[in-house]
């Protein structure tokens, strides 16, 4: 969903304006808040042309995003880069892609190109958007944009003088169990929210060398669970008290910061008086662990990481 939505974003009609962060308030004003139905809607009002994208980065994270964009309509990769180049040439090779890189900015100032997916280390994310906003290219991200907030802002703000088009991988926003959740806040099923908890924890810790200048646990693994947050409760968070530490992979303990820990809770206290907590863990040994639970003044609804949605609402007296 997330490579469809930049996708669409991208074949609409030029009155469709720079991507902005709006604020998630708008979010919980709407009752009809659906996604997929909103770009559903653009995809079909819109003249679609075909969109020429380059990716950089072929690891992990950048064969899947290759994967989605070939089996992707009217989009057609057109070059790949990777700091080890045989990397990018096994890429291009397995994606019918013709030409490929040891250099992103080969990429981002490819004439060809509409857009550029960003799948790279954290720590370069920030100086290639706003090289592609210099070069007129519109940009789908991983998270972070940044490891520091300063440079988010400015990454941001480049792209929207530019008037380009940004979009950052936060795909839970577009997940069916996420949604479900996000319409039972909406329609009041559970009443008036009184708290969110949100839960996240992988099935193996990544390598040091991914840990290591990726910006920390809160920039690169819980950013998905706070985003979360802010998308259920409707607002922004007024404070936010947060605390980590290492059980697992002892090596990172030598980082900076919160590179340092691979477990880390939040607390978040928002302005309508809602409270959330958060807790990730780069391991589980029972396997991926992803749930929401959002208590309300009449009920609860819960949810797993199974797909389509798992969603389970409990109201006073039954369980639904």
């Amino acid at each position: 969903m997330r490579i469809s939505a930049l996708l669409l974003l991208l074949a609409a009609p030029a009155a469709t304006s720079a991507f902005t962060f709006t604020p998630a308030p708008s979010l919980a004003r709407s009752r009809s808040f659906a996604p997929s139905s909103t770009l559903r809607m653009n995809a079909e009002s819109a003249e679609v042309k075909e969109i020429k994208v380059g990716v950089i980065g072929c690891g992990r994270i950048g064969l899947v995003h290759l994967g989605a964009i070939t089996k992707a309509p009217n989009v057609k990769p057109v070059i790949v880069s990777n700091p080890t180049v045989s990397k990018a040439e096994a890429a291009a090779k397995q994606y019918g892609v013709d030409r490929f890189s040891s250099d992103a900015m080969d990429v981002i100032t490819d004439p060809e190109v509409d857009a550029v997916w960003i799948c790279s280390p954290s720590q370069f994310h920030a100086d290639q958007i706003k090289a592609c906003a210099a070069n007129g290219k519109h940009v789908f991200c991983e998270k972070p944009i940044a490891t520091d907030l300063a440079e988010t802002v400015e990454a941001i703000n480049e792209m929207n003088e530019a008037g380009l088009k940004l979009m950052i991988g936060l795909q839970r926003r577009f997940d069916q169990n996420f949604i479900r959740v996000k319409k039972a806040i909406i329609d009041k099923e559970v009443g008036d929210t009184i708290m969110v908890k949100l839960c996240s924890r992988d099935p193996a810790p990544p390598p040091f060398e991914y840990v290591k200048g990726g910006g920390g646990i809160f920039n690169d693994m819980a950013v998905h669970d706070l985003d979360m947050t802010r998308f259920l409760v409707g607002e922004d968070p007024i404070d936010i008290l947060s605390v980590g530490s290492c059980h697992i992979d002892k090596s990172i303990e030598v980082l900076d910061g919160s590179e340092a820990f691979d477990t880390a809770a939040c607390i978040l206290r928002y302005p309508n008086g809602v409270q959330a907590m958060v807790d990730v863990c780069r391991q589980s040994s029972y396997g991926y662990d992803q749930r929401a639970e959002v208590l309300g003044t009449k009920g609860m609804i819960a949810t797993d990481n199974v797909y389509p949605n798992t969603a389970r609402l409990f109201k006073t007296g039954k369980r639904c």
